[in-house]
């Protein structure tokens, strides 16, 4: 069945996104829980040695461990053993420049967007996500004067039609990721963006710390975090775990990624809102070890106890 979005206004002038109700884990009958995940280090083979390492880590959650292209044979046994072991296969990772100044480079991102959400679909996957991409010519996801115009605003409109309507996913979601300088950098060009594109197949993919590029925002992370999800909280999909910080000795704010438990990112109101939203997981990234993923998790869990939510 098509889903209907309505909009409805919340509090003083916030605009939010509704559908049907969601299933509130905060409920008498279940704890609130955070699906937690991160990426595989040991080789495996085959999909239950897969699900045994996200197992012996305590994730429910995992990335696809899958490619596109991959044998259908691959792709339902990969479900069926996620589901038999009650992992959620988060997304499917389609990182690429659709809105690339190079036509060549940008039709290969646009077919790389498809084939993501292709698999994505046949996986069962809560999305395929990407970035909207950048007109940088040096790097795909870089900074540049162009990326927040109105005519790139309508380009990226454009191309995620193109891809959703190649692949019409029957029950998966393509997202965009938001960065500091694309489209969309922030709750209100979410909505916006969300409005435009106006596919049943959008989904939103919330990463708080690209979303924090001030110190103003830096130290409201907790209320931004709220904002975020009282506007497109029934539409989030999957969501990234990082961190940050603020150099203090610069006249010139500088702001840093890190290790989720380095930083000052409110992860309890993080951790409490997304709990209020049904099953939806919560991805660690960027870490260069698995060690390193284990003291990020074990800092998500522990905030998640003092704020009684089960990661």
């Amino acid at each position: 069945m098509k889903r209907r979005s309505y909009l409805k206004t919340v509090g003083a002038g916030v605009t939010a996104l509704h559908m049907a109700p969601q299933v509130m884990m905060g409920s008498a009958q279940k704890k609130p829980y955070v699906r937690l995940g991160g990426p595989v280090f040991d080789p495996y083979d085959g999909p239950e040695a897969w699900v045994g390492y996200l197992k012996k880590r305590g994730y429910r959650a995992g990335y696809s461990p899958l490619e596109p292209g991959a044998d259908e044979e691959h792709i339902r046994a990969c479900e069926k053993s996620a589901r038999e072991h009650d992992v959620v296969i988060a997304e499917v990772g389609a990182w690429s420049n659709p809105i690339s100044s190079d036509p060549v480079e940008a039709e290969k991102a646009i077919e790389k967007c498809i084939a993501g959400l292709q698999l994505a679909d046949q996986i069962g996957a809560r999305c395929c996500v990407n970035i909207s991409g950048s007109k940088n010519p040096d790097y795909w996801a870089g900074p540049h004067r162009d990326n927040m115009t109105q005519a790139v605003f309508d380009q990226v409109v454009e191309t995620t039609r193109k891809i959703i309507d190649a692949v019409k996913p029957k029950r998966t979601f393509f997202a965009l990721e938001a960065m500091p300088w694309s489209f969309p950098y922030s709750t209100d060009t979410y909505l916006k963006l969300f409005k435009a594109i106006d596919r049943s197949s959008f989904g939103v993919h919330i990463d708080p710390v690209n979303m924090i590029t001030s110190p103003q925002d830096y130290f409201s992370s907790g209320k931004l975090i709220r904002e975020m999800f009282a506007v497109l909280g029934p539409h989030i999909k999957s969501c990234h775990a990082k961190d940050i910080t603020l150099r203090e000795d610069n006249y010139i704010p500088q702001l840093d990624e890190v290790r989720p438990g380095l930083g000052s990112l409110d992860y309890g109101t993080f951790l409490r809102e997304l709990a209020k939203l049904d099953d939806v997981p919560l991805m660690m990234e960027h870490l260069k070890t698995d060690e390193e993923y284990q003291l990020a998790a074990d800092h998500i869990r522990s905030v998640g106890q003092t704020v009684q939510v089960d990661v």
